[in-house]
């Protein structure tokens, strides 16, 4: 399959503690940059990337990216609300309607660019939601967010792209509307109900970690269902959004998901590994090579299991047996 990096991996690394971030000597480098400094670095372990609409890509600075890209691709663009304080009690969502026509439009206007790239559009709502109870008209909120995610999808197809939606429980908003893989189901089987096709699912690993979500089961159900649209890369300790280099943590179960990518054929229809990093305190290039090579070691690990032998004790529940198949393609 293609890989692609979100470039702000290559960031200062902020944090509500260390707002300066704890790599304060890439504040205020500019997107191309970024870009340069990320293909110099990983070459064709890359081979295209991905931007925030309209924070590190836009109408102005498209040149200038794309040179800088030096042959490599837009592989997706994704909306950028949760960076914006006008949202800070949603955007889609706002109780406030200048303010919810402005996010609106913001998010056709990711979709026009995404279209006019030929990449395909993710949206991470994650500043919808809600810090407090009593606090929002859940029924309108929803509402709400169905319309307009509907309206970016429709936008989106309008130029032959996807939208691929990507959950999270918490952060920025502490309670996400949008939170586990079943309300994204839920929105993707509403908006199918009205004939809006064109949606799917973007599994970042660590929002499933976090929410004790299986990696390898939901790649299957969304893949049996046609929904497997984009994949995050990363790992984390299973409590915050930490963005860890793939496979430093949850191994196991990212060996298991690699098999199930295979089992899929994930990536014959051009889907891309993304890799979504925060490497906070290491070297941002070294952080995602490192990632790179760890995913290759984990897929090949993956392509050595006995599927055949696997499947039949799969098929009656032989733990023992299924993790002596699995270790035998880990040499032991």
């Amino acid at each position: 399959m293609k890989t692609s990096l979100g470039i702000w991996a290559l960031g200062p690394m902020i944090t509500r503690f260390v707002p300066m971030g704890y790599q304060p000597e890439h504040t205020n480098v500019s997107t191309a940059t970024k870009v340069r400094r990320a293909v110099e670095g990983l070459g064709d372990l890359m081979d295209d990337y991905e931007f925030h609409y309209p924070g590190e890509l836009n109408p102005d600075n498209l040149d200038e990216v794309r040179e800088a890209l030096d042959g490599h691709g837009i592989a997706a663009i994704c909306t950028g609300l949760h960076t914006d304080s006008r949202f800070g009690r949603g955007g889609l969502t706002s109780p406030d309607s200048a303010t919810r026509a402005e996010a609106r439009r913001l998010t056709r206007e990711t979709a026009d660019l995404a279209g006019a790239v030929g990449a395909n559009m993710i949206c991470w709502p994650g500043i919808e939601g809600y810090n407090y109870p009593f606090q929002t008209s859940y029924a309108q909120a929803w509402e709400w967010f169905i319309e307009g995610i509907a309206e970016a999808a429709e936008t989106c197809a309008k130029h032959g792209v996807k939208l691929f939606l990507e959950h999270k429980n918490s952060e920025p908003a502490m309670k996400i509307f949008m939170r586990n893989i079943g309300m994204t189901l839920h929105v993707i089987h509403t908006l199918r109900a009205q004939g809006i096709t064109n949606v799917q699912v973007n599994m970042d690993w660590q929002h499933l970690i976090m929410n004790g979500e299986s990696l390898g089961e939901y790649a299957a159900v969304l893949a049996a269902e046609g929904l497997l649209g984009h994949q995050h890369a990363n790992s984390g300790w299973g409590t915050f959004d930490d963005d860890n280099m793939v496979g430093a943590t949850a191994f196991m179960e990212t060996i298991e998901l690699a098999l199930e990518l295979r089992r899929a054929d994930y990536g014959a229809n051009g889907e891309y590994l993304g890799f979504d990093l925060y490497p906070y305190t290491e070297d941002a290039v070294a952080a995602v090579k490192r990632s790179v090579l760890q995913w290759n070691f984990i897929d090949s690990v993956a392509a050595k299991i006995d599927d055949v032998a696997l499947r039949e004790a799969q098929s009656t529940k032989d733990a023992v047996r299924a993790y002596e198949i699995v270790y035998a393609a880990l040499g032991a």
